[in-house]
């Protein structure tokens, strides 16, 4: 069991392709707690602490119920805000015990079901989130990564490993561009820009981009991040990966890609660029896997950095203590990209 900042329980994180919930219960962990999350019958989803408080069974084990959920081991019925409903046996005129299941808050958006686990439905989902127009995803996918929430963040807004890892599918190890990095806090996270790099040197930029106009990294507090490229045609691409901590080894991702302005069917996503986002992404768990394996060979060790690791410090602070650093101002960084 990991020690996560309280104030962590009181944010928005994806759990749930919501796509992947029909009638069956559905068992997630979300900062190593157990929920099962629930469709009832007119669609909407809810979740529950995924234990019955009679004999401790999985509720995401047993069935979904006109409006609930029952245990697997009793038949104990419990509504969607945890009240007990019924007990099988139970003769009709015996008082049920006030007993109930803790609630966790649910939203789903855009394809995806984002959970509270203080069971609190307030406050915003990550403004990265609303922003995307509507209609303009063109898929929406969840794995797992293991390794900490921290690395994992990490590895998705640093361009620095992407001549290693993704050799000619994302840049060519030998063909380097200087690039100015512009690093600024926002509201609820940061952004990086860079300047001076309008092509990328890799297959995906060559089959599937055009000269851009920007290039930008962003982050929203507590766990999601994108890469967004604008177009000197007008057309926008947003490449968004949302991290939710299941433990401190392992780490869900979903990821969602956006497109607006340019012709970009889903369906001819799905067949050419998904393969290759696949590719990627398992390029990237495989060095995560062996990063975390080695950082418990040595743990604990702190890593040196440079001024090339611009987004790891506000991450590993807001991860720490549950809030942005107080100084983080903005500044530039000249690199070879």
């Amino acid at each position: 069991m990991s020690d996560w900042h309280p104030s962590h329980y009181a944010r928005w994180f994806p759990a749930l392709c919501a796509n992947r919930l029909g009638r069956a219960p559905v068992a997630v962990t979300v900062l190593d707690r157990p929920v099962v999350l629930v469709r009832d019958e007119s669609g909407r989803a809810f979740a529950l602490e995924d234990r019955c408080p009679h004999r401790h069974a999985p509720l995401s084990a047993g069935v979904a119920t006109a409006g609930g959920i029952a245990c697997p081991y009793h038949g104990w019925r419990f509504d969607s805000q945890g009240r007990l409903c019924a007990i099988p046996g139970m003769p009709p005129d015996c008082a049920l015990p006030q007993v109930r299941v803790r609630t966790v808050a649910v939203r789903e958006h855009d394809g995806l079901i984002w959970l509270r686990l203080d069971g609190r439905d307030e406050g915003e989902l990550p403004a990265m989130v609303r922003r995307n127009s509507a209609g303009s995803r063109r898929f929406v996918w969840q794995t797992q990564w293991r390794a900490h929430v921290i690395d994992a963040i990490e590895n998705f807004l640093d361009p620095m490993h992407t001549h290693w890892i993704h050799p000619g599918l994302v840049r060519r190890g030998g063909a380097r561009d200087a690039v100015t990095a512009h690093f600024e806090a926002t509201d609820s996270g940061f952004s990086v820009s860079y300047r001076g790099q309008s092509q990328q040197s890799g297959l995906l930029y060559r089959l599937f981009e055009s000269p851009r106009e920007s290039e930008r990294a962003l982050f929203d507090a507590p766990g999601s991040a994108q890469i967004e490229y604008r177009y000197l045609n007008g057309g926008i691409v947003r490449i968004s990966l949302h991290f939710t901590p299941i433990s401190a080894e392992q780490t869900a991702v979903f990821a969602t890609l956006h497109v607006e302005n340019r012709w970009a069917p889903a369906w001819l996503v799905r067949a050419l660029v998904w393969p290759l986002l696949k590719r990627v992404n398992d390029q990237d768990a495989r060095m995560l896997a062996l990063q975390a394996d080695n950082l418990r060979r040595f743990a604990p060790m702190r890593g040196a950095s440079t001024q090339l690791d611009l987004v790891r410090p506000w991450v590993e602070t807001f991860w720490t203590t549950g809030a942005a650093p107080e100084d983080a101002p903005p500044r530039e960084v000249r690199l070879l990209l």
